[in-house]
C-alpha cells in the first residue's frame, strides 16, 4: 500500500470561529479553499475544516504539532489570550496542550536536539 498524502479532517460546529482560530491564532497557511471548506498546510500534511459537526470531539483524538521553539509558540498564543505552559515531559519532549474552539485537543511539541527522535539509530553498514 502506498500513501501519497495525508489530511486530518475536522467538521467544526462553527466554521468561521474555527477558521479564525487555525488561520489567525495558530497562523496556519491556507493551501486551498472550496465552497464550505478550507485546507491548511500542516507540516508534512494538511488540516481540512469542512462541513459542520454537531458533536463534541472525542477525548481520544489530538493533533500533534511540532514547533521549533515551544517557548516562542506559547508566548505568541498568550497574545491571543490562550494560556499555555510548556513543560518538559518524562519522555524528553517539551509539550504544551491547548484546545481549538470545539475542544479538539492540540499538543505543541518541541523535540530537543539531544532527543532520540533526532538521532539516526541505524547501524552503519
Amino acid at each position: 500500500m502506498e500513501f501519497l498524502s495525508g489530511r486530518v479532517v475536522i467538521h467544526p460546529r462553527d466554521r468561521a470561529r474555527s477558521l479564525a482560530f487555525y488561520r489567525d491564532v495558530l497562523g496556519l497557511a491556507v493551501y486551498r479553499e472550496f465552497p464550505g471548506g478550507t485546507v491548511f498546510f500542516l507540516g508534512g500534511g494538511y488540516l481540512e475544516l469542512s462541513g459542520q459537526g454537531d458533536t463534541e470531539p472525542g477525548p481520544d483524538v489530538a493533533l500533534w504539532l511540532q514547533v521549533r521553539d515551544i517557548a516562542a509558540a506559547a508566548d505568541e498564543l498568550r497574545t491571543h489570550g490562550i494560556a499555555v505552559e510548556p513543560r518538559l515531559e518524562p519522555w524528553g519532549l517539551r509539550e504544551a496542550w491547548l484546545a481549538d474552539p470545539d475542544g479538539v485537543r492540540i499538543v505543541l511539541v518541541e523535540v530537543p536536539p539531544d532527543h532520540p527522535m533526532r538521532l539516526d539509530s541505524r547501524q552503519p553498514d
